[in-house]
């Protein structure tokens, strides 16, 4: 293929993907007259229309989107193959983008990466917070996170974490104003506090299990928050029952800040991977950034866990 169609392919992309000829102009280093006028004779060469333009937005028609999904992945590959050359060097560099939620990047990512970052000042660590299911693929992020449980079947999954246990917990003295919940059922007759979740607009539902049998609970109360840390503060100012990670709240447990109910409805389940395509080349920096991250605790931290 002459460099010149190479160079034609790679404007369309950009526009495809970013959907506006200004955004993708800026990222190329080009006018967007010039980048117009090479998508205008890709679609005349082709004798097809890739994109439908309005002034407000630009969108691939059928045959765009078709190019998109079979060029991208292909496109992806040299540019990561080109970058990973550029980092054979005595360390590794250039930028790693992870999406994952608050929790996951406080009690996880976060104590992983300040150990190992200032020894490769070259690495830059993007880490975005977002409880929704982001595709990370059209989101172009090198990675994300999110429980074992609910990691696609196409994606590569590393553990970054040891099981994990969601607990319900009170203040004192919430619960020297009322009875502490024996059963899940017992939770619509409290005051419960929130988890909002942005993605799909809907509030969480508290999932408990107990020999195998699984309830699902939608509580209610004042207050509902978007932030694990704000539930946690006003469950702590004794505004009612949270539902929460334990690694989160052991430490207020254990100076009797807060009281778990309902313990044997709390059974472990897996806890944090890092998930990414496995069709994708990554670079080095990435390659560094994922065995930082990589779980090896074993027997020890599962019994920290089961101990609670």
């Amino acid at each position: 293929m002459p460099r010149e169609n190479l160079n034609d392919l790679v404007a369309f992309l950009a526009v495809a993907r970013e959907r506006s000829f200004t955004r993708a102009a800026a990222q190329m280093g080009v006018s967007q007259s010039a980048l117009s006028q090479v998508v205008k004779e890709l679609e005349a060469r082709l004798g097809l229309r890739l994109l439908t333009r309005t002034t407000r937005s630009v969108s691939p028609t059928e045959a765009g989107e078709r190019l998109l999904q079979s060029l991208g992945p292909h496109l992806d590959g040299i540019e990561a193959g080109l970058a990973a050359l550029t980092e054979l060097r005595e360390k590794p560099a250039g930028t790693v983008r992870i999406n994952a939620d608050e929790h996951a990047v406080a009690d996880v990512l976060w104590p992983a990466l300040r150990k190992v970052l200032p020894d490769y000042p070259d690495i830059h660590v993007e880490l975005v917070t977002d409880y929704g299911m982001t595709d990370i693929v059209a989101e172009r992020f090198d990675a994300g996170v999110r429980l074992g449980e609910v990691v696609a079947k196409d994606m590569v999954a590393v553990p970054i974490g040891p099981d994990m246990r969601m607990v319900a917990v009170g203040s004192p003295a919430y619960f020297a104003r009322r009875p502490a919940p024996r059963t899940p059922q017992d939770l619509t007759g409290h005051t419960c506090i929130n988890l909002r979740l942005p993605t799909h607009g809907g509030l969480y539902a508290w999932e408990f299990e107990e020999d195998g049998r699984e309830i699902r609970v939608r509580v209610e109360g004042q207050a509902v928050f978007n932030t694990v840390s704000m539930i946690l503060r006003a469950a702590l100012d004794g505004f009612g029952i949270a539902y929460l990670p334990q690694s989160q709240v052991q430490e207020h447990l254990d100076r009797g800040e807060l009281v778990w109910v309902l313990e044997d409805w709390s059974p472990p389940f897996p806890g944090y991977h890092l998930y990414y395509p496995s069709r994708r080349q990554h670079s080095a920096a990435f390659q560094f950034v994922a065995d930082a991250l990589r779980y090896r605790g074993g027997a020890e931290s599962k019994a920290k866990l089961d101990q609670g």
